[in-house]
């Protein structure tokens, strides 16, 4: 049998005070009017006092209800804030090598600019001599498939 709350325990005591106020502890005694509407009164009141505490239970546990869903939330805020650090490591981690790529390709890029440089800077006036000496020296010529007419 489980174990009955402070609360529970009061109800009971009350419930069972009513019963034995009605059912009286003398057989056969009839009570008078007066006693009748005191005993209505008591009634009344010890209803009254056990919808009280039955309200303050509900508010209580209300309360310990809400307490834990805000506890409950810190707890996931908490868990997502250590998993979102943990992915953004891990990220860091993954781009850094991604970075170093990009610094090889840059170093790569500017090594092949510089050679293309010196090529063109070595080659520029025999190349401009020969574009020259093919415009300027024009030898005229007939074709090989020229046909004479006859």
């Amino acid at each position: 049998m489980s174990q009955l709350t402070t609360e529970e325990a009061s109800i009971l005591l009350t419930t069972f005070s009513i019963s034995v106020f009605f059912c009286g502890s003398v057989p056969g005694s009839v009570p008078s009017m007066a006693s009748q509407s005191q005993g209505i009164q008591q009634l009344l009141q010890a209803e009254k006092r056990a919808a009280e505490k039955v309200t303050e239970a509900r508010k209580r546990k209300n309360r310990r209800l809400k307490q834990a869903k805000e506890e409950a939330q810190a707890e996931i805020e908490q868990y997502r804030l250590q998993r979102e650090k943990e992915f953004k490591t891990k990220e860091a981690a993954a781009l850094g090598s991604h970075g170093n790529s990009a610094v090889e390709v840059d170093r790569d890029t500017a090594e092949r600019m510089a050679r293309i440089q010196d090529s063109y800077r070595g080659n520029r006036e025999t190349v401009l001599n020969e574009l020259l000496r093919r415009i300027c020296d024009i030898q005229p010529e007939l074709h090989a498939n020229y046909r004479v007419a006859g």
